[in-house]
């Protein structure tokens, strides 16, 4: 059974860092390409960032780069997103996301559906 377990979010000031971790399991983590995703309140899904098994591809939405980093540990099965200059628009539920895009070794495939899950994680940026 797939399992994707989302923590580190949080309540934070405009400015502020947070660390998103994704716990994977269920599945043969270290030769998936992995990705973040987030829904605001009333907004559509988000796709936030992706980071191939290998570490050699990355992908970030225009709304995120130069901001958020994306990481990973194979060994450990993890997932990470650092949230650096937070935004009060960064506030959404963020989420762990397995088949969501592939890395071909040059470029992104994203998929059309929605791809497997955690729960998620609050991110909330208010003053």
């Amino acid at each position: 059974e797939v399992q994707l377990v989302e923590s580190g979010g949080g309540l934070v000031q405009p400015g502020g860092s947070l660390r998103l971790s994704c716990e994977a399991s269920g599945f043969a983590f270290n030769f998936k390409s992995m990705c973040w995703d987030r829904q605001a309140p009333g907004k559509e899904l988000e796709l936030v960032s992706c980071l191939s098994s290998g570490s050699d591809g990355i992908y970030y939405a225009d709304s995120v780069n130069g901001r958020f980093t994306i990481s990973r540990d194979n060994d450990r099965r993890m997932l990470y997103l650092q949230l650096n200059t937070l935004k009060t628009e960064d506030t959404a539920m963020y989420y762990c996301v397995k088949d969501r895009a592939t890395w071909t070794g040059k470029v992104w495939r994203f998929s059309s559906t929605s791809g497997d899950r955690g729960q998620g994680t609050q991110v909330t940026v208010s003053s």
